[in-house]
C-alpha cells in the first residue's frame, strides 16, 4: 500500500513538474519528419578563395528539432528595421505555427525583454528548466570567435555605423519592450534570452537540430549566446532560415550595394564559415519569403554537370551580377558528380516561382517531377531563359532516369531551338566570329570578335527556323557551326551558347556577351559598363 501511495504521489509530482516546464515528457506529432535541403559553400581548391555551392538533403525528426526566433522586437531604434520586422513577422509566425503542428519546439528569444513575460508558462518553462550536465562554460557569452579559416577573408559588409539604412539616420536607443505581437507565443513554447537556459532546454528535450530565424543576421543571429556561432561550435545541427532574416546594413557603406544584397552577402558568409542555411519552404511548403521593397531582378542558376566547372564558374558569375549590376541571384546546385548516388536529385527549383530569368547548365540529369514542374510552369509564364553548353542535352538521360523523375529529351529542339548531335574532338581551338548581319544585336553590344575557345565545338546544324544565329565557331577545314543564338519559346526570350567551359568564363568577350544576354532575356535595358 505504501508503494502504491508513493507511485500516486510521484505521478502527481511528475504531472505538476511537466505543467511547470521543469521536466520534458515528449510531445508533438509522433514520428513527424521534416525534409530539409542544407546549403553550404565549400572552397573549390585549398587556398583558391573560390567557393562552390553545395546542397545536400537531410531528414530531421520534428521531435528532435527546435526553432529559435531571435530578437523580433516590437520596436527597433531604426525605423526601417522596425518596418521590415513587421513584414517578416507574418511569415515567421506562419512557419512557426506549421512547425509547431508537426512537433517542433518553438523558442522565442526577444533579448532584454524577459520582465514582460514574467509568469507566462512559456517563460516559466525556460526559467525552471534543469541545468544541462554538459552546459558549455561560456554559453552565456556573446560569440565573436572566428576560425583561422574565416579570419583569412574580409567580412562582407561594413556595419560600423550600426547599419541604419534610413535616408535620415535614426538615433540609437533601447526601443524594445517585447516580441512583436504578430508572432504567437503558445503555452507549450519557451521564452528565453539566456544561452544557458536555451542550451538546457535543447538538451532536456534531446534536440539535435536547430533553425535560427529573426534579426539581425550579421549581429544578434550570429553572435548571441544562443546564436549560430555558439550552437555550431558546440555541436548542434544548427541552420539559418536564410529567407526569414534581415541585416542591419547601411547601403551607403562598403561594399555599397543594395540593402538586400548586403543580407545575401552575410548569408553567403555564414554558408562558407559557420553553418548551412535552408529556406522556410521546408516548413511552409511555400516559396521563399521576399521583402516587398526588394525589387531586384531575380536570376536562378540551375547547375548540375561535372565536365566544365559550372560548380565554380556560376557562383562567381552570379556574384558579379549581384555586385556590379544589382541583381538577386540564387544558385540551385545538383550533384556535380556524374557517378553520385544523388546524380538525379536536386532541390530548390521553387526559386523559379518568382524569378525573372533561369540559367540552365545541366548535363544529362533527370530531376524529380515536382522540381521539373517549377521549370515548366516558369516557362509557361513566358519568362526568360539562358542555356549554356550542356543545356542542349540537359534533361536527356537516354532513358536511364529513376522512376518519378522527368526526362525532357526535346528540351533542346523545343525550347532552345537547337539540334545537338555530337561534337568535334577536343584539341582544335575554335575561332568565334559574329554571324552575318547581326553586329547590331543587343547581346553583341561591346563584344569584340573574333575570339577563341578551347572547348570542343558542338555539332548543332541545322537549327530551328525560329532561331537567330549570333556567333559561329570554326575549326580547321570543318563547316562553321552556330555557337550562340536566340530563340522564342512561347513568350519566353531564349538565348543559348555552346560556350561555357571554365576557360570561356575567363574570356572577357564571353562574359560581356553573357551579361548582355542576361538583361536581354529579362527584356531589360542593357546596363552601362562598370
Amino acid at each position: 500500500m505504501q508503494i502504491f501511495k508513493a507511485r500516486i504521489v510521484g505521478a502527481i509530482l511528475l504531472i505538476a513538474a511537466v505543467a511547470a516546464g521543469s521536466v520534458y515528457s515528449g510531445g508533438g506529432a509522433s514520428g513527424e519528419k521534416i525534409d530539409v535541403c542544407l546549403r553550404t559553400r565549400a572552397e573549390i581548391r585549398p587556398g583558391s578563395g573560390a567557393f562552390g555551392v553545395v546542397q545536400r538533403k537531410a531528414e530531421w525528426k520534428a521531435s528532435e528539432t527546435a526553432i529559435i526566433i531571435c530578437d523580433m522586437w516590437n520596436e527597433h531604434w531604426c525605423k526601417g528595421a522596425t518596418a521590415r520586422v513587421g513584414e517578416l513577422a507574418v511569415r515567421i509566425n506562419e512557419a512557426a505555427c506549421k512547425a509547431r503542428g508537426k512537433g517542433v519546439f518553438i523558442i522565442h528569444a526577444p533579448s532584454d525583454t524577459m520582465k514582460h513575460y514574467a509568469g507566462h508558462p512559456a517563460r516559466k518553462r525556460a526559467a525552471e528548466v534543469r541545468k544541462a550536465a554538459n552546459l558549455p562554460a561560456d554559453i552565456g557569452n556573446w560569440c565573436t570567435l572566428k576560425s583561422d579559416f574565416e579570419q583569412k577573408f574580409e567580412y562582407p559588409i561594413d556595419q560600423s555605423d550600426g547599419g541604419c539604412d534610413c535616408r535620415e539616420q535614426c538615433a540609437q536607443r533601447s526601443a524594445w519592450t517585447s516580441q512583436i505581437d504578430t508572432i504567437e507565443i503558445h503555452n507549450e513554447d519557451a521564452v528565453s534570452d539566456s544561452g544557458a537556459e536555451i542550451w538546457s532546454l535543447l538538451e532536456d528535450r534531446g534536440i539535435k537540430n536547430v533553425i535560427l530565424m529573426g534579426v539581425h543576421t550579421n549581429m544578434c543571429v550570429l553572435g548571441r549566446p544562443f546564436g549560430l556561432r555558439n550552437l555550431a561550435r558546440y555541436g548542434k545541427n544548427v541552420v539559418l532560415a536564410r529567407d526569414l532574416t534581415d541585416t542591419m546594413y547601411n547601403s551607403r557603406k562598403r561594399p555599397f550595394v543594395n540593402h538586400f544584397t548586403g543580407t545575401d552577402l552575410i548569408v553567403e558568409h555564414i554558408e562558407k564559415f559557420v553553418c548551412p542555411t535552408i529556406t522556410s519552404t521546408a516548413l511552409t511548403g511555400r516559396g521563399a519569403f521576399t521583402f516587398k521593397a526588394d525589387k531586384r531582378g531575380r536570376v536562378v542558376f540551375i547547375s548540375a554537370e561535372k565536365e566544365y566547372g559550372a560548380v565554380e564558374s556560376l557562383p562567381a558569375f552570379s556574384h558579379e551580377l549581384e555586385m556590379k549590376y544589382g541583381l538577386c541571384c540564387e544558385v540551385v546546385q545538383g550533384s556535380p558528380l556524374a557517378e553520385s548516388a544523388e546524380r538525379h536529385w536536386i532541390s530548390g527549383m521553387e526559386a523559379l516561382a518568382d524569378a525573372d530569368l533561369a540559367v540552365i547548365f545541366v548535363r544529362r540529369r533527370v530531376f524529380p517531377a515536382e522540381q521539373m514542374k517549377y521549370l515548366k510552369d516558369y516557362l509557361a509564364r513566358g519568362k526568360g531563359l539562358i542555356g549554356l553548353r550542356t543545356a542542349s542535352h540537359a534533361f536527356d538521360a537516354r532513358g536511364e532516369g529513376p522512376k518519378g523523375h522527368i526526362e525532357w529529351p526535346k528540351f533542346d529542339s523545343e525550347v532552345l531551338g537547337g539540334n545537338y548531335h555530337g561534337h568535334y574532338g577536343s584539341g582544335p581551338i575554335a575561332t568565334v566570329t559574329a554571324a552575318s548581319g547581326v553586329s547590331g544585336h543587343a547581346i553583341l553590344t561591346g563584344v569584340q570578335t573574333p575570339f577563341t575557345s578551347t572547348a570542343s565545338l558542338y555539332e548543332v546544324r541545322p537549327l530551328a527556323k525560329s532561331t537567330e544565329v549570333l556567333l559561329v565557331g570554326s575549326i580547321s577545314d570543318k563547316t562553321p557551326e552556330p555557337i550562340a543564338w536566340t530563340n522564342k519559346y512561347g513568350k519566353s526570350r531564349v538565348f543559348y551558347s555552346s560556350l561555357g567551359s571554365a576557360e570561356d568564363f575567363k574570356n572577357q568577350q564571353f562574359r560581356k556577351m553573357l551579361v548582355n544576354a542576361v538583361f536581354w532575356a529579362m527584356d531589360k535595358p542593357l546596363p552601362k559598363d562598370k
